[in-house]
């Protein structure tokens, strides 16, 4: 075992430890190995394939029939971001009762809710940061059942973080952390093109600056690789700390870039991509996940289709039958090349 396997692998263990005795919350929904290797791999999405797309103004799906349609093609559970959720923020027992009912689970919401402060790194805002994430995961993602909570953390600063801004971070990142396990959650930040994590160097810093007791890490393999990392290596290397994994594309031509594409590349044509763009080895992923026995979510974070996109001028209809067809392409992907076991969709 190498030296950062080694070292990664007691921190692991530590962080483990440190949710022993914290008191399950709800029911639990069993869900039926997908994974012809691995049992212990869940299947679920985002909800930015159908609200969060530059195409959609008014999403066809709301919350509730959402749920019913993504039970409906055998994944196994959502992760919301903040509009979805919103109704059901002061009433989560309800919205649990929509995912019982539909036999999946409610796998965390992305932080970023209406009121809430996202910026991880200027002094003045962390104190309320800090006090609106706690208060999120205490009266939200708790009572709910989550285990882990996916962050994002703001603005990229102009010229890119300077090291005391990655220290700050990383600090602001353990104290919020040493709360959120408390309650059972793994506060898991997710490094993010265009946010102060954005390069490998800089995800790599935090991580070594944070206590695996606290902070854990939402690896996306498309972000990962438009910041120039290595996806596969990065999870190899800090695989005792997942918390999740969000399958993202993009091109190719993307793969060990030197600078990360800009948000105005982005505004012209989506640098994302569907599955099977040519950016991710998934193959790769998958053989570690496998092969070490990852137990958790992966999860579809894959933005909605929108004008620009490649492939997008092939598909017709309205945006509901656009959506679908992301949907489908990207489940029969994991069928077709990962063998896993979702029932085909046309």
């Amino acid at each position: 075992m190498s030296t950062i396997q080694r070292r990664h692998f007691v921190m692991g263990a530590a962080a483990t430890a440190g949710m022993a005795g914290v008191p399950a919350w709800g029911k639990t929904i069993k869900h039926k190995p997908l994974d012809p290797v691995n049992p212990d791999l869940l299947f679920g999405t985002t909800s930015s394939i159908w609200n969060d797309a530059g195409l959609v103004t008014s999403s066809p799906y709301t919350t509730e029939t959402a749920i019913q349609a993504i039970a409906a093609r055998g994944l196994q559970g959502i992760e919301f971001y903040g509009h979805g959720i919103e109704a059901y923020r002061d009433k989560p027992m309800a919205l649990k009762k929509l995912f019982d009912d539909a036999g999946i689970t409610f796998i965390d919401a992305s932080n970023g809710e209406k009121g809430q402060s996202t910026n991880f790194i200027d002094p003045a805002a962390i104190p309320k940061t800090i006090e609106d994430h706690v208060a999120f995961c205490r009266d939200f993602l708790q009572p709910l059942g989550c285990d882990h909570f996916k962050v994002n953390m703001g603005a990229r600063p102009v010229g890119g973080p300077s090291d005391d801004q990655l220290k700050r971070l990383a600090d602001t990142l353990n104290r919020l952390g040493e709360k959120t396990i408390a309650m059972g959650i793994r506060l898991s930040p997710h490094p993010h093109i265009w946010g102060p994590i954005e390069r490998e160097a800089e995800t790599r810093r935090v991580l070594d600056l944070t206590d695996p007791k606290y902070v854990w890490l939402c690896a996306d393999t498309g972000h990962l690789t438009l910041g120039g990392g290595d996806a596969v290596q990065i999870i190899s290397d800090y695989f005792p700390r997942l918390s999740e994994i969000h399958l993202k594309d993009t091109y190719a031509k993307y793969r060990g870039n030197k600078e990360t594409p800009t948000q105005d590349q982005h505004k012209i044509a989506s640098v994302y991509h569907n599955l099977g763009g040519g950016g991710v080895d998934f193959q790769g992923i998958f053989k570690v996940l496998r092969d070490r026995h990852f137990k958790g979510w992966v999860i579809f974070d894959v933005d909605g289709p929108r004008k620009g996109d490649d492939g997008y001028d092939a598909i017709g209809g309205d945006d509901k039958l656009k959506i679908d067809d992301y949907m489908a392409h990207n489940i029969n992907y994991l069928r077709t090349q990962l063998g896993i076991k979702l029932p085909p969709v046309a």
